[in-house]
């Protein structure tokens, strides 16, 4: 399987939500993301998209 993580090796958290600032998973996620199978990889990547578009738009 492709290593397709959105990991960049650089992880901040926000302590309001435990949230990486520049993948946008969580802890948990970031350690179960290579037993997730594809469909639950896609699943995550439209939530990450969405976290960091609200992260974004956050004044």
């Amino acid at each position: 399987m492709k290593n397709d993580s959105p990991c960049t090796d650089v992880c901040h958290f926000d302590p309001r939500n435990k949230w990486c600032l520049v993948c946008g998973r969580t802890t948990d996620e970031i350690k179960a993301w290579r037993k997730l199978s594809p469909y639950h990889r896609t699943i995550l990547s439209a939530e990450l998209k969405r976290r960091m578009k609200c992260r974004a738009e956050r004044p």
